[in-house]
C-alpha cells in the first residue's frame, strides 16, 4: 500500500519506518496506526529485513494520540470506540511480539501514547532534550493501553508514578528508570546509534535475535517450570540450527564472523 503519513526505506538490511507528519507533530492518527502497522508487517515478511527502525520527522516524535480526532469522535457509540483503541492496541503488540528486533531513535518529545510507541521498541536511543511522559490523565483521559506495557517494562511503582502524576520526564530519567535504553548528545546521535545498530545487525545471528525474543515473551508471568520446559526446548532447537553450528565453529577456529 502506498504511504501518505510515513516514509518506508529498506537499506543494508535495516527497515526504516520514519513517521512523517511534522505538522501534527506525528500524532497517532487512525492512518498514520494503519500505516505503521501496513509497514510492520511489510517489513516481516521481506527477507532483506533482518532489523527494524522506527523514527520520525519533525521537532517531536509523536505527542501521542490525535486530539483532534477524539474531539470528532466524541459522539461515536461505545463500540466505535472500542474499534478506534483495537487498532492503537494492535500497532503496540504488532512491535512488541515482531519477529524482528524494533528500534525507536528519538529525536524530539515522545509523550502519551508516542511515549507508549517507543517503550514497546526493543531498544530506544534518545537525544537528551527529548522528555518523556504519560499525560493523559491532565486532560480527563487515561493511558490505558500503555499501562499495561509500561508496567511490564518498569514495574508497577514506577509505573504508577508516571501513569497517575502526568508528569514529563527527561531523556536521562527515562533511561535512569528503563523506560529507554540510552541518551546520546543530539551532535554524536547519528553515530552513537549507528554503531549500537551495526552491533546488532552485524554481531547477532537473525536466528537467535527472533528466538530469544519469542522466548523472552513466552517465559513471562508462566510458572518457573514451565517456563524452564519452554528454555531446555529452545536450547534444544537452537544447538540444531545451522547459525549455531557456523557460530561454535567460527569461536573454535578463532575466526571472526559478520552475520
Amino acid at each position: 500500500m502506498p504511504f501518505s503519513h510515513l516514509l518506508y526505506e529498506v537499506k543494508d538490511r535495516v527497515a526504516y519506518i520514519t513517521l512523517n507528519r511534522p505538522e501534527k507533530r506525528n500524532a497517532l492518527h487512525p492512518q498514520l496506526v494503519e500505516e505503521i502497522k501496513q509497514a510492520l508487517t511489510d517489513a516481516q515478511h521481506s527477507e532483506a529485513v533482518k532489523l527494524i527502525v522506527l523514527k520520525a520527522n519533525g521537532p517531536a516524535f509523536s505527542a501521542g494520540a490525535d486530539l483532534e480526532h477524539l474531539q470528532h469522535m466524541r459522539h461515536f457509540s461505545y463500540q466505535q470506540h472500542i474499534q478506534d483503541s483495537q487498532a492503537l492496541c494492535e500497532l503496540y503488540e504488532k512491535i512488541y511480539f515482531h519477529d524482528k528486533l524494533v528500534i525507536a531513535w528519538i529525536q524530539g518529545h515522545a509523550i502519551a501514547g508516542g511515549c507508549g510507541l517507543a517503550a514497546v521498541c526493543d531498544f530506544c536511543y534518545s537525544v537528551p532534550e527529548a522528555k518523556f511522559g504519560f499525560t493523559e490523565v491532565k486532560i480527563g483521559f487515561i493511558p490505558a493501553i500503555v499501562s499495561v506495557f509500561v508496567t511490564k517494562k518498569i514495574g508497577e511503582g514506577r509505573a504508577r508514578e508516571l501513569l497517575l502524576s502526568g508528569e514529563l520526564i527527561s531523556a536521562q530519567q527515562a533511561a535512569d528508570i528503563g523506560l529507554i535504553n540510552e541518551v546520546f548528545p543530539a551532535n554524536e546521535f547519528m553515530q552513537r546509534v549507528r554503531e549500537r545498530l551495526e552491533n546488532i545487525l552485524y554481531g547477532a545471528s537473525a536466528f537467535s535475535l527472533t528466538k530469544t525474543k519469542k522466548l523472552l515473551h513466552q517465559i513471562q508471568d508462566i510458572p518457573l517450570g514451565d517456563a524452564l520446559k519452554m528454555a531446555i526446548a529452545a536450547n534444544a532447537e537452537a544447538r540444531n540450527h545451522p547459525d549455531c553450528h557456523r557460530g561454535i565453529d567460527a569461536f573454535l577456529n578463532k575466526q571472526s564472523i559478520r552475520w
